[in-house]
């Protein structure tokens, strides 16, 4: 099928589609050029123009893409998938992306509504809708904006390297961020960050690298399960880190292989919700018991989607945000383990997708998103009012795929794509403490 025939996607030359399905096998710049005879500048210029027409900032972006519209077909690692009974999903839909002229005059409308809203601080009046989301074109792709001094927020070290899609978890006081994708593609690699001394350190590296996965810490183990992975093979790999012994092990896999899921953990099981199942973002809902090394297919979400965000509090999980392909959502769903049902909760003030989110005194955090459009705050959520309150952000426009974690007091963002690849760590106090002196001076 030719790209000719889509709607909502510009179309792509024969060349185009050539390289996209080798980009689609794992190949390399380099291993691209020697197929096609070509030089290895030739073929940059060819995938800029390629992430330009599809609307996307990477070469996994853009095979999700090109399997979803049938171009190439994706191969998956693990056992084959079992959909759970009842399930629903929702195909993924092409995705918008206008004409260049068109995508330049949103885009500085939106820098424009932006600029003025900025003296009014701290809440914009309103959203601005525009695409331009290629790091490699000029298009006036918003770039990474720090909007005066928020006074919760402050910058730490950085991380190694620049990466998103990768699972940022905290464990043993120390925060870990694993996988992703970075400049030279999919990676393993594995940095923790100790708070005390603001250091990253590398660690034994994950044996299976992905993009576009989650992590949680239970016990003395962190559990990442699926993602997209080398040659772009979709995977329902479980891997489990020891912090301590600095090691990895094989756990069981996933019943299906998925990525850009949520995922959240409560007790003694992990729970993995929606994502992209290679075809469709889903609505599946998987539980891990870690005592038992055994998934449960569990009731699905009311909601298909994948990128978005969740958090356990209370005995109950909070799903919340996404995106399918072709829009964001506000969508907050609530997920009663006990009771395997789902209740509807109040949604966010804004459609997020991409997003990363951290639970402190019992409230969700939610940071990033702008997807199809661009942010110019975070949201809070505190289930005991069923309320959403905004939070200022370090970076406005569009912040998404980046890693987010809560540690003790703190939440910490790190990471993702805003205008270009991002190495950023951020520190949020989300709960003050206020010392008195007692009235007798001591």
């Amino acid at each position: 099928m030719s790209s000719e025939q889509q709607t909502g996607i510009e179309a792509l030359s024969e060349r185009e589609l050539e390289i996209l399905r080798l980009v689609a096998t794992g190949a390399s710049n380099n291993q691209i050029a020697r197929e096609l005879f070509i030089s290895p500048n030739t073929v940059k210029v060819h995938l800029r123009n390629i992430f330009a027409k599809l609307g996307v900032e990477s070469r996994t972006e853009a095979t999700m893409i090109a399997v979803r519209e049938g171009w190439v077909d994706v191969p998956q690692v693990g056992s084959p998938k079992a959909e759970p009974a009842g399930a629903t999903v929702a195909e993924a839909l092409p995705a918008v992306t206008l004409p260049v002229a068109k995508r330049v005059f949103l885009v500085v409308a939106a820098l424009l509504v932006v600029l003025g809203t900025l003296a009014a601080w701290p809440w914009p009046a309103s959203r601005s809708q525009g695409q331009c989301s290629d790091p490699f074109v000029d298009c006036l792709a918003p770039t990474p904006t720090t909007v005066g001094s928020p006074s919760r927020w402050a910058a730490q070290a950085q991380m190694p390297a620049p990466r998103s899609g990768f699972a940022l978890v905290a464990a043993r006081g120390r925060l870990y961020a694993i996988g992703g994708e970075t400049a030279e593609g999919i990676t393993g690699a594995v940095d923790a960050y100790d708070p005390g001394a603001n250091t990253w350190s590398p660690h034994s590296r994950k044996p299976t690298p992905v993009v576009y996965i989650g992590a949680v810490s239970i016990g003395d183990r962190i559990y990442v399960p699926g993602g997209f992975g080398l040659g772009n093979q979709l995977t329902n790999i479980l891997e489990v880190y020891d912090p301590v012994e600095d090691t990895w092990a094989k756990q069981a896999a996933l019943p299906a292989s998925v990525a850009a899921y949520a995922i959240a953990a409560l007790g003694d099981r992990l729970y993995v919700f929606g994502g992209w199942d290679g075809a469709h973002y889903v609505a599946s809902t998987y539980a891990y018991d870690i005592e038992r090394d055994r998934w449960e297919v569990r009731q699905p979400m009311p909601t298909a989607r994948g990128f978005a965000a969740a958090g356990a509090i209370g005995g109950r999980i909070y799903v919340v945000g996404g995106y399918d392909g072709t829009k964001e959502y506000a969508t907050c769903e609530v997920y009663d383990p006990a009771l395997d049902a789902w209740s509807a909760c109040t949604p966010m003030n804004e459609a997020r997708g991409g997003i990363g989110a951290g639970v402190v005194d019992n409230k969700l955090y939610v940071v990033g998103g702008g997807w199809t459009g661009y942010l110019s705050y975070n949201e809070r959520y505190d289930p005991g009012t069923a309320t959403w309150t905004r939070f200022e952000t370090p970076l406005t426009f569009q912040w998404r795929n980046l890693g987010v974690a809560a540690l003790e007091e703190d939440l910490y963002a790190a990471g993702g794509w805003s205008g270009e690849p991002l190495a950023v760590l951020q520190t949020y106090q989300a709960v003050f403490k206020l010392f008195l002196p007692s009235a007798t001076g001591k």
